[in-house]
């Protein structure tokens, strides 16, 4: 690895590994110098990022000749659009109520089925291509704050159901889904925002619980799933599954044979930023089995995490077909969903939208 042609496919490959956040509505320097000078992979769009759905389609297209002028391929571009209170897309967008109140519908497949269509429709007509949605963790009790709402109910096989047919409906009408928090964060006491949660339920529950509505997911081929931030003991009593082996590698790609997308929650969160920082947090994710790397909103962080990791694998410490084999999960789904999504028509979402210039 010593020719600067080598170097710079090596970065490309890096660079794609990340996911990032970006400060306001429009495209700024730092996100330009990151698509340019580290090859960044996708960006996830907040409340900060959003206006109105002319301006986010006006951001994304942007975005995407950005993408193609710097590194010669389209970025993903997320948003957590999950209905309810966690749902970036707000009016005149169609808003959803979430998943507890699909689960308590009278017809809750229907209502998957509508999620999932509208939803997509609306956000390929702007330009996003990822949704961080459905969440099947299974409820267990009384669900920690931060989940409250989003779960479609205690039944595995519930959850399973609806999960796979919003994965369905999203993936049919063009936009990426990802299915969190593996490996199910229904038990959790703690916010994972804030600190590290560890969840005491032991294998047979985890298996019979827990698992089924990944199972059901990775049947409808989601492209992607994100992990959680927690210590689930019976698996890993050290580490946290997204930067767990045990979980990532071993459970979920080698025992449950899922071939798609393994995408990190924020490892910006406490319980990954305090329990060993937000670069190394990267590293240790990436070497547990983790595809997608992501870091919702100081771009310090995307640098600083991409610079350790390159360190690793031009020292050894992690083996070029390792990076390989994600470079070539992330470029796959790529050209799956994103190859055929066509030119962002600023006049197709006033029309849509009804909205004034």
């Amino acid at each position: 690895m010593n020719t600067t042609l080598e170097l710079s496919e090596l970065d490309s490959k890096i660079g794609q590994l990340f996911m990032s956040g970006m400060p306001g509505p429009g495209l700024d320097e730092g996100t330009e110098a990151l698509l340019r000078d580290y090859h960044l992979g996708g960006i996830i769009l907040f409340a900060r990022n959003i206006e109105n759905p002319l301006q986010l389609a006006g951001l994304c297209r942007m975005l995407q000749e950005k993408a193609l002028t710097y590194l010669g391929r389209p970025i993903l571009l997320a948003v957590d659009q999950e209905g309810g209170r966690v749902a970036r897309l707000r009016e005149p967008f169609t808003e959803f109520p979430g998943n507890a109140a699909i689960g308590m519908d009278k017809e809750p497949l229907k209502r998957a089925v509508e999620f999932g269509v509208v939803t997509a429709k609306e956000m390929r007509l702007v330009g996003l291509n990822m949704n961080l949605a459905p969440v099947v963790d299974v409820k267990r009790g009384e669900l920690e704050k931060h989940l409250e709402g989003r779960s479609f109910g205690e039944d595995p096989k519930t959850v399973g159901l609806l999960g796979r047919t919003v994965v369905k409906s999203l993936q049919e009408n063009g936009v990426m889904a990802v299915a969190k928090h593996f490996p199910g964060l229904g038990r959790a006491n703690l916010d994972p925002h804030l600190h590290l949660p560890r969840i005491e339920a032991g294998m047979e529950e985890i298996g019979a619980v827990n698992l089924p509505p990944f199972e059901a997911v990775i049947g409808e081929g989601v492209s992607a799933i994100m992990t959680s931030h927690a210590i689930y003991t019976a698996l890993d009593s050290e580490r946290p599954a997204t930067l767990s082996p045990h979980v990532l590698t071993a459970l979920l790609r080698e025992k449950m044979g899922y071939h798609g997308l393994i995408m990190t929650d924020d490892l910006e969160m406490g319980a990954i930023s305090k329990h060993c920082g937000v670069g190394n947090g990267a590293v240790d994710a990436f070497q547990a089995g983790a595809d997608i790397l992501l870091i919702c909103k100081e771009q310090e962080h995307v640098r600083e995490s991409f610079r350790l990791l390159r360190g690793k694998v031009l020292r050894g410490d992690i083996p070029l077909q390792r990076l390989e084999a994600s470079f070539k999960r992330i470029t796959e789904a790529k050209s799956r969903f994103l190859e055929e999504t066509g030119e962002i028509s600023l006049s197709k979402v006033k029309k849509y939208f009804k909205m004034r210039a």
